[in-house]
């Protein structure tokens, strides 16, 4: 993905939002708190700087487990981003809500412990079981069939 301005919005266009840079990482994720706060099997997660991102719209926010606020459109309940305690300075994105997210390349899958049985994709990026900080991957590549 290039480093100039992206742009994104909720599903009903109320809000929009903004990152100028390169991200910090992109990634997939398979926990079972991102699957429900997105209601799909999976979500692709980008974060970037939080000086570099501005968002502008009716937000609302939702704790959603202590230290975690996820923020979503408050008309049409579009999910847009995910912020930790632990991980000041930046902010994570649903890479779906960009308006062109087709140079998003995600480099690894996490939480695939939590991943559903039913799903899979078909890649060759590494795969951790839970977070990927520190971590060593349990696989490279699709579980074996």
């Amino acid at each position: 993905m290039s480093n100039t301005e992206v742009e994104g919005r909720c599903l009903c266009g109320a809000v929009r939002f903004r990152y100028r840079g390169a991200p910090n990482w992109m990634l997939h994720c398979h926990c079972e708190s991102c699957r429900r706060a997105t209601s799909s099997p999976m979500t692709t997660w980008i974060s970037v700087p939080r000086e570099a991102f501005e968002i502008s719209g009716p937000l609302k926010t939702y704790a959603s487990s202590p230290g975690v606020t996820r923020s979503f459109c408050a008309e049409c309940g579009s999910p847009l981003s995910y912020e930790n305690v632990r991980m000041p300075g930046e902010i994570h994105l649903y890479a779906a809500s960009l308006c062109d997210a087709s140079e998003v390349t995600p480099s690894r899958h996490v939480f695939t412990q939590e991943q559903l049985p039913w799903f899979e994709v078909d890649d060759s990026l590494p795969r951790f079981a839970t977070t990927s900080r520190g971590a060593v991957p349990v696989r490279i590549g699709p579980r074996p069939r």
